[in-house]
């Protein structure tokens, strides 16, 4: 039995649906159900039982006999959140208990950390233990990723096998009730259906032209074969924080152009200030270091920016 938290969100959802094309049926869903606008996630998903995130404690106590491995990918995710007491208790506090239950009952387990650990990126972005604590993260959910991880390398008790995946930014099905948090590709599809141009954000960074901004954009797909490669390598796998992007920046223009470019239309884009309440702390650049990644023994290659921007498009939002 496997155990997917966040599994009504983004990229537990899409998981799912990899285990299930890999014939993985036997699935405890965790997440907070009440929340309607993500039915649509795991309404077609094969699994076993559904279980409410403050409930779950529990259920892993009286049902662990049954689980070989815990994916941990529920978290407050918004990049905005200011609420320290809410980021506390769901990506911190919630995540240590996860941790101790699976170190407790021998359980092997995979959780989401982040790229927003590193800040504006002056430690460089190579997945080393040796400069989390020294990075320091532009806002309280950057935070709140970073304190965990800083936690779990303090811990002297950890699970048989454990890999915390420094997400970078991922785009691709499943997203829709992210609103806001939704990726540029899923912004400018709207935008773009509705208006017939895209508004990006203008540089406040002199360093950075006007739509030149570059992160890491990596597809929801890759994330999850990387998630199901810890699943079933965890015997020969080293433990620990890898960073799990596509490797390579690239610009919003260059996104936001592959999305109109899929969507048969002709590009209008124009810029618009940075909102206040995020400008002072916006990466302007991320790209992943797979190097640990790669030396572990994963071999796929990553679907490039405008594949997975064009099956993105054209399989799921036209």
């Amino acid at each position: 039995m496997i155990v997917v938290t966040g599994a009504a969100g983004f990229i537990g959802s899409q998981f799912i649906s990899t285990l299930n094309q890999e014939g993985f049926n036997d699935i405890i869903l965790v997440d907070d159900f009440t929340k309607v606008e993500k039915k649509g996630n795991y309404s077609d998903l094969v699994y076993t039982g559904k279980i409410e995130r403050s409930a779950f404690p529990k259920w892993l106590k009286d049902n662990e006999n049954q689980v070989q491995f815990v994916f941990h990918l529920g978290a407050r995710a918004d990049t905005a959140e200011t609420n320290i007491e809410l980021l506390n208790e769901l990506n911190l506090d919630y995540s240590k208990t996860v941790w101790k239950l699976c170190v407790e009952y021998g359980l092997a387990l995979v959780y989401a950390s982040s790229a927003a650990t590193y800040g504006d990126g002056a430690y460089g972005y190579l997945d080393s233990h040796d400069i989390v604590f020294n990075l320091q993260p532009l806002n309280p959910y950057g935070d709140s990723k970073n304190e965990f991880d800083k936690w779990v390398l303090q811990q002297e008790r950890k699970p048989y096998f454990w890999a915390g995946l420094k997400f970078f930014n991922v785009f691709g099905p499943g997203e829709s009730h992210k609103n806001r948090m939704a990726s540029v590709v899923l912004h400018t599809f709207r935008q773009v259906s509705e208006t017939g141009r895209m508004k990006l954000f203008r540089s406040h960074n002199p360093k950075y032209k006007d739509g030149e901004q570059s992160r890491d954009f990596v597809y929801v797909k890759d994330v999850c074969r990387v998630c199901f490669y810890m699943m079933i390598n965890r015997l020969t796998t080293q433990s620990g924080l890898y960073n799990l992007g596509s490797g390579k920046a690239r610009t919003f223009f260059d996104l936001v152009s592959a999305t109109i470019k899929s969507m048969g239309v002709a590009p209008r884009i124009e810029f618009i200030d940075t909102p206040e309440d995020i400008r002072d702390n916006y990466q302007y650049f991320t790209e992943a270091d797979l190097s640990k990644l790669r030396a572990s023994g994963y071999t796929e290659e990553f679907t490039s920016l405008e594949d997975g921007i064009k099956d993105y498009v054209e399989n799921y939002l036209l």
